[in-house]
């Protein structure tokens, strides 16, 4: 006859029941990510104001991203470029990316003015009457900014985070240490064993992204509610749309046709960087998941650290065509008619900006700014862009990041450095995890 309860465990025996924090660990690091956003709407709107006491764990978690951004930009590139030992091969890898990346900004851009044109987000709105002025943000002329491109003091440009001056100190770098020869491999050396040990540092931070971003989340609905959203729907249904068919047609049409590669499968792998970028709005902070997610696609270390950096700086799909939405909503708005020639200006200032926009949240309000003034649009509709910046912002830089993979993977597959094998998923990538 039994004494003890029913359901009691034998003395001895193990329960192989997981704990719930066992379980959530072992949960991918994308569904702790969802999770996490979904909690912080919840809790979001729940607390209203109050969840402004919630920003500072995404602020940490931001800062943490950003902490990892420019050593790990100058280690990759200086290891990518080494890693090379082929200078002409560096050449013509440079001019493939250069011109995809200004190729699918310029069609996004046209994709942004189009999707403006059709649903007439602005049409109904007098924002004359509702806004108040706003300065003009200064933005360098395009010889300005090639004459910027040579940092004075490289050391001054690490510290300051100037991308654009760190991509071009790293990549003279990396050239002179390759034709040293045999005494620049100790430096070769010491940053690759720099650049690994970033890729780790990353991993250890990428481990707190759902508490972040339940953080980021729970403030931003807080802030913004429904309420503020609503009058304007139109403008942001038209970004994430033209985005999504920029995203998933338009990249996967080139997958599809010009690398002969599975769409469906490159979709699947770069959820963890879309996730990423959607919730943090930050293009280079996403870039160490970008160089996981291209390592697990078979792409290789050495061509990813090569043009991942680069397109986090210089190719903005997403926020060129976030430009031409919100550029037709203010001259909607406003009652402005513009001409061809004002089409064709806002095409190419777009995709020339493109190259100096930091990719960094609200990067692209400034290269608003310098697109209005171009075509002479009144620059008070960017008061009212603001407010709804960062919802846009997290739709653009999910862009922006996407194009940047299918760029790497493109240019690898035509240098024959993409591990298909890898691609498919029938072995597992070296690297990354």
């Amino acid at each position: 006859m039994s004494i003890g309860p029913a359901n009691s465990t034998p003395p001895g025996s193990n329960n192989t029941s997981p704990s719930p924090w066992n379980r959530w660990n072992s949960l991918p690091i994308w569904s702790q990510i969802i999770v996490g956003m979904v909690l912080g709407i919840v809790t979001g709107m729940w607390l209203g104001a109050d969840a402004q006491a919630l920003k500072p764990l995404g602020s940490l978690f931001l800062n943490a991203i950003k902490m990892l951004i420019v050593p790990l930009v100058f280690c990759s590139l200086v290891v990518g470029v080494t890693s090379m030992e082929d200078t002409a091969k560096m050449g013509r890898i440079g001019l493939k990316t250069l011109a995809l990346y200004l190729a699918t900004t310029a069609i996004a851009i046209s994709l942004g003015l189009l999707f403006g044109h059709i649903m007439e987000p602005g049409a109904g709105i007098s924002l004359a009457t509702q806004q108040q002025p706003v300065e003009s943000q200064s933005s360098p002329s395009l010889i300005n900014t090639i004459v910027a491109l040579i940092p004075q003091n490289p050391v001054e440009a690490l510290a300051n985070g100037d991308i654009l001056q760190i991509i071009i100190f790293a990549l003279a770098l990396g050239i002179a240490l390759t034709m040293v020869g045999e005494k620049g491999k100790p430096a070769i050396s010491v940053f690759s064993g720099l650049a690994e040990a970033m890729y780790k540092l990353t991993a250890l931070v990428m481990k707190f992204a759902p508490y972040g971003v339940f953080g980021l989340m729970a403030w931003l609905a807080g802030t913004y509610g429904l309420e503020v959203l609503l009058p304007l729907l139109k403008v942001i249904l038209a970004v994430y749309v033209a985005g999504l068919l920029h995203l998933y047609g338009f990249y996967g049409c080139c997958l599809k046709f010009l690398g002969r590669v599975s769409p469906l499968r490159f979709f699947k792998v770069v959820c963890d960087a879309q996730i990423i970028a959607f919730t943090t709005s930050s293009s280079a902070g996403t870039l160490p998941m970008s160089l996981r997610c291209s390592q697990r696609l078979g792409a290789s270390t050495s061509t990813s650290s090569f043009i991942l950096p680069l397109g986090a700086t210089i190719n903005m799909d997403g926020t060129a065509l976030y430009q031409g939405v919100t550029a037709l909503f203010i001259a909607q708005a406003y009652g402005i008619d513009l001409a061809a020639a004002d089409y064709m200006t806002i095409i190419a200032t777009a995709t020339l900006a493109s190259i100096g926009t930091a990719g960094v949240p609200g990067g692209g309000l400034i290269m608003l700014t310098l697109v209005l003034t171009t075509v002479g649009l009144p620059l008070e509709g960017v008061a009212l862009i603001a407010g709804i910046d960062r919802i846009l912002d997290m739709a653009r830089t999910t862009v922006n990041i996407t194009g940047d993979i299918m760029v790497n993977i493109l240019v690898s597959k035509s240098e024959n450095e993409l591990d298909m094998a890898v691609f498919e998923g029938v072995k597992k990538p070296e690297v990354a995890a």
